[in-house]
């Protein structure tokens, strides 16, 4: 997706033509292959870095465009939201100190991005997923206005077919529908590049297959979305469902999606996986693309293959082979997809040197990983670590079993000390990021834990605005000073923003855990539910879940004082209920809901999206609101009008 004239709405005969292109693109690469043109004997190491950008109460902000203007450096970049930012490291030698100019190109592109943000009231972020997101953040207004990004969402929404649903469990469920490819822009990520040579791809692509699951574990930084507890890393499912164009059938058949870890170890060469690639994923775009790469060949040039690289740019593998062309000779790369966003550059650095020193290390001790280790074990590591982190279950070579945690420390980390040694990385940096590495794992401490550990304690009285809130900002100022995340202590209530910002829209502190009922049951059950639950209001919904009415405290009390149904009479919920409910959206301002309540002299409105409840706003509520403010100024700390507010 770095082109940025592809074609998103393309006819047949556009597609055909383009996978023309492609195919010829296949056969110029399998041409290389056999006429040993490729790089070989050379190793590098690259990385592309994600953040977030953040306003001063620590949500989202569409700083991207503003920040690129300030920021004079090429090698950054958009992403698709427009309070995203990512920027690419130029390729280092591997060997020496990397590692430490790695994490020093990340300090200081990143420095230069925060002066930026702060010149525009903002904070920079790094985390695979952000706290303080909010389902309204992820409108296609947020989308970066550029063509390839619109593309991306018609060319996937038209293979979807419909809205894009998710379903996650974890210690809560996420069930959320949504209209556009947005979702996608929760994550974030550290995506490192390791170079390799043709005859080595395919077992050193077994390798980062058999490595990937417990370089999760010890990393995963993504627990939480709209103040949902999911997986450690939840970055994992949400990508793969935010991508997914599978439709539902009425029969079970055997349709990847594009997102995948894929499905079995490869023999022979990375044409297996571009081949299998074509081969199953439909073509989501299309370009102009005047090089004939067999002619490039015959002449003694580089192909570009510009048809493989943006049909692979649309193919989401978590280690994903790559073609580029460096100093003008053509090489080939595997990009480790699975790093989460932060917590720290350091912590970043540690993981790349985990993952670089495991590549090295079990391709020195297991030449052929398939005799080792079964690749669907390989694969259920994978996931087990990204639902549980260091508590997963874990299978290693020789039937070694334990938790990620346990086989970590007992095997892996001295095997990738014998790997970076072995690469001759420098021996202080070696200590230095797998003792980082270790102090997790002996601690118990990654991000992932860090952010559950500081959201369950918490205040339970606070708002989950506040308490989401209350995490971004200290994030943002651990990541400032720089400690890595397993000296971090958890998030304090002191450290979340002024609780007006809190309460800018309705989505931000309406109740969501509802009690309902249907229009056909019983009054009985409602005015049953009201003495049960102390509710003054219950919402009622049609079959189809849509808002059709509302039975307030009041209207139960003059019904039953009116006399006007016996005693013994199944009176429907539908014939008491108010029909014409007033109600407004999550996006709705408090000031808008507040005027909208005195106005119509009402004590409650029902959230909707879509005709669909989503939540509910009382006046107790608002009582809260005016709670805090007298204390405010009360405490003499009159805060200055809100231009919004």
């Amino acid at each position: 997706m770095g082109e940025q004239e592809v074609k998103g709405k393309v006819d047949g005969e556009e597609l055909r033509h383009f996978m023309r292109k492609l195919l010829r693109d296949v056969h110029a690469l399998e041409k290389m292959l056999d006429e040993g043109m490729i790089e070989s004997d050379v190793r590098r190491i690259g990385a592309e870095q994600e953040m977030f950008l953040l306003d001063s109460s620590f949500h989202p902000a569409p700083l991207a465009l503003k920040l690129l203007e300030h920021v004079d450096d090429e090698r950054l970049t958009t992403e698709l939201a427009i309070f995203n930012l990512e920027f690419n490291l130029e390729p280092l030698p591997y060997g020496g100190d990397c590692l430490r100019k790695m994490e020093e190109s990340i300090d200081e592109v990143l420095q230069s991005v925060r002066q930026a943000a702060h010149k525009e009231n903002g904070h920079v972020v790094l985390t695979g997923i952000l706290p303080s997101l909010r389902k309204s953040d992820l409108s296609l207004d947020s989308m970066t206005p550029m063509p390839r990004y619109r593309a991306l969402n018609d060319a996937l929404t038209r293979l979807r077919g419909g809205d894009y649903e998710f379903y996650i469990k974890g210690a809560d469920e996420f069930i959320v529908k949504h209209d556009s490819v947005m979702l996608e822009a929760c994550n974030t990520s550290f995506q490192v590049h390791f170079q390799v040579g043709p005859d080595e791809f395919s077992k050193l692509y077994n390798i980062a297959q058999a490595v990937a699951g417990p370089v999760m574990a010890v990393a995963c930084n993504s627990p939480l979305l709209f103040g949902k507890r999911l997986w450690h890393e939840t970055r994992i499912a949400l990508f793969q469902q935010s991508i997914d164009t599978r439709p539902t059938r009425h029969h079970l058949r055997e349709n990847n999606p594009r997102v995948t870890f894929g499905n079995e170890w490869i023999n022979d060469s990375v044409l297996e996986i571009f081949r299998e690639d074509v081969a199953r994923f439909r073509l989501l775009f299309a370009m102009d693309i005047e090089e004939d790469p067999i002619d490039v060949i015959e002449a003694g040039g580089v192909p570009a293959l510009k048809a493989l690289c943006l049909h692979n740019s649309t193919v989401y593998r978590w280690n994903r082979p790559c073609y580029g062309i460096l100093d003008g000779k053509p090489h080939l790369r595997i990009e480790n997809r699975v790093l989460p966003s932060g917590p720290t550059p350091a912590d970043e650095v540690a993981n790349a040197a985990f993952w670089f020193g495991l590549m090295a290390g079990t391709a020195g001790a297991y030449p052929d990983i398939r005799e080792h280790l079964a690749f669907d074990e390989a694969k259920n590591n994978f996931f087990t670590a990204a639902r549980h982190g260091l508590d997963a279950p874990m299978t290693w070579i020789g039937g070694e079993s334990g938790t990620a945690r346990e086989v970590i420390q007992s095997t892996l980390i001295p095997l990738a000390r014998e790997g970076l040694e072995s690469s001759g990385i420098d021996s202080g940096d070696i200590d230095r990021y797998l003792g980082m590495i270790e102090e997790r794992a002996k601690r118990r401490r990654t991000g992932a834990s860090w952010l559950l550990e500081s959201f369950n304690e918490l205040s339970d009285s606070l708002p989950m605005s506040e308490k989401l809130s209350a995490l971004t900002s200290a994030m943002v100022k651990r990541q400032t000073d720089g400690q890595p995340v397993h000296d971090w202590a958890p998030a304090s209530v002191e450290e979340r923003t002024t609780w007006r910002d809190n309460y800018l829209r309705v989505e931000q502190y309406m109740s969501t855990d509802l009690i309902t009922v249907n229009e056909d049951e019983l009054i009985d059950l409602v005015a049953s539910v009201m003495d049960w639950q102390h509710l003054r209001h219950v919402p009622v919904e049609d079959n189809e879940q849509r808002l059709v009415g509302l039975v307030t405290r009041r209207t139960m009390m003059r019904t039953l004082a009116s006399g006007k149904f016996r005693e013994d009479e199944p009176v429907p919920v539908s014939s008491i209920m108010l029909e014409d409910v007033i109600t407004v959206t999550p996006e709705t301002r408090s000031l808008e809901a507040i005027k909208l309540m005195a106005e119509e002299q009402i004590s409650c409105l029902p959230v909707v999206q879509d005709d669909r409840l989503v939540g509910i706003v009382t006046e107790r509520d608002f009582m809260d609101i005016a709670r805090d403010l007298l204390e405010e100024k009360l405490r003499g700390n009159d805060p200055k009008e809100d231009g919004d507010e």
